[in-house]
């Protein structure tokens, strides 16, 4: 969206001045500060759940890639125009072209015969597999690679977790951090990137443990793969009805519902996978997906992953990994940063008679406060100055330019929930007004009791 790039959230591709990489994006000044307003979030709500958060390092040697089947099965469906060497994504442009997501390699190597180069219309290759990882160099030849994600590298603290909480199952953890993939063809934004953050929690627990938790009473917006269609339905009846397997991934998907619900999406479904689209180490999984004009799109995916990510470890390692005999399973939640930003912000945005509003929740707003003099001389500007250090914890923008309209319209346009103009009375009686961004009504409040008030008002978890 071009408010987006005009008032500084998102910028790219980047490097711009050198016609910028696709897959690579810059976080302007209110980009970055909604950002960190929704990794924050997202980092209080899982401690919240009682998940502990570690860091890892980005780059890891091959052998954990290949214990970890990455660099056998990491792989997107490339091909090539004979004539201009232009590279696709074989599955997206087959679905581009006719509509259908084709299930296997052999579907689309069959698709792609009808199909010509979108560049040049000429012949394209056959359909090969195309691996994701970035590789890089440590020292002189070590071989090494950027991670795909954030989970694997949280796989390989486990003799070290289980020590720390004192052997016992389960074991709740959750990694913030960037992850790297060498996406073919790029071409949806922030919404598919080469660089891009994850927030990744996961769940180690016995079998036994799996059937222990108890289920809460919330409806969910479920779309089962048998089902084809959405059903908001409660946790409960989703496991009677076979919908979901096991009391502890549904407490997965509770706990992330409660998140994207909490973060103020309206339109969002938990979409299974069909077994044959499932990674290859998944026993399940669901996607959530919000909407974003007319497509859905994911932003977090929920996965059983079985035993598969320790037992391939343990047999790479030689550390043997299992706890009264058994190798414990791993229950996963991982959601994508950018692409909760991005729908955040897309979706807050509304276009009214004589104003463009972003009606982000106050505690996902890039700037909480604005101050505003009446005037940009004399004695106000000085009382302006006072009641921005009155109110410093929030970190208030100061704004003199222009009429009070077109500073509140500018507000309006990045979210800022509260203006506060300081105007002639205020020199009388100590009191400014603040007006409210989505009501535009105002209010007057002692400068005083100011910072009381608006911190009322914007929600700080």
């Amino acid at each position: 969206m071009e408010i987006l790039v005009r008032r500084g959230f998102i910028w790219g591709p980047s490097p711009e001045i050198y016609k910028g990489l696709a897959g690579f994006y810059d976080f302007g000044p209110l980009g970055k500060l909604v950002k960190n307003e929704v990794e924050d979030f997202l980092r209080r709500k899982f401690m919240d759940f009682g998940f502990y958060e570690v860091e890892c390092p980005t780059i890891m040697p091959r052998i954990v890639w290949e214990a970890s089947g990455h660099l056998e099965r990491f792989v997107d469906p490339m091909t090539k125009c004979e004539k201009c060497n232009s590279i696709y994504r074989a599955d997206h442009l087959i679905k581009e072209r006719k509509g259908k997501e084709p299930k296997s390699m052999e579907e689309m190597r069959k698709e792609i015969k009808e199909i010509k180069c979108p560049k040049c219309g000429s012949l394209l290759k056959e359909v090969i597999p195309y691996n994701l990882m970035i590789k890089t160099t440590i020292g002189l030849d070590k071989e090494a690679y950027l991670r795909p994600e954030t989970a694997t590298t949280t796989y390989l603290l486990f003799p070290r977790l289980f020590q720390f909480f004192r052997k016992k199952l389960p074991i709740k953890v959750f990694q913030l951090g960037k992850a790297y993939r060498n996406e073919i063809s790029p071409r949806q934004g922030v919404i598919r990137m080469r660089e891009f953050t994850q927030i990744e929690a996961q769940m180690f627990l016995k079998k036994e443990q799996e059937y222990e938790f108890e289920v809460p009473e919330s409806d969910l917006p479920l779309m089962p793969y048998k089902e084809k269609k959405v059903l908001n339905i409660p946790l409960k009846e989703a496991l009677k009805r076979g919908y979901v397997k096991k009391p502890a991934f549904a407490w997965c998907l509770y706990v992330t519902n409660d998140i994207v619900k909490e973060m103020g999406f309206r339109e969002y479904r938990f979409r299974q996978h069909e077994p044959e689209e499932r990674a290859h180490y998944a026993d399940d999984a669901w996607d959530v997906e919000v909407k974003i004009g007319d497509d859905w799109v994911e932003v977090c995916g929920v996965h059983d992953r079985t035993d598969y990510d320790l037992s391939r470890h343990s047999k790479f390692s030689g550390v043997r990994m299992e706890v009264d005999g058994e190798v414990p399973q791993v229950l996963e939640i991982a959601f994508g940063s950018e692409r909760l930003v991005y729908a955040l912000l897309v979706n807050s945005v509304r276009e009214e008679k004589e104003r463009v509003v972003m009606g982000l929740k106050p505690q996902f707003a890039p700037i909480k406060v604005a101050v505003f003099p009446l005037v940009e001389r004399g004695k106000l500007v000085e009382k302006a100055k006072g009641v921005l250090k009155e109110i410093a914890c929030l970190h208030p923008y100061y704004d003199e330019k222009g009429s009070i309209g077109r500073r509140y319209r500018r507000q309006d346009e990045i979210g800022t929930p509260f203006c506060v103009t300081i105007d002639h009375q205020t020199l009388e009686d100590d009191t400014v007004t603040v007006r409210e961004r989505d009501s535009m009504k105002q209010e007057r409040v002692k400068i005083n009791e100011l910072k009381g008030y608006l911190l009322q008002r914007i929600t700080f978890l």
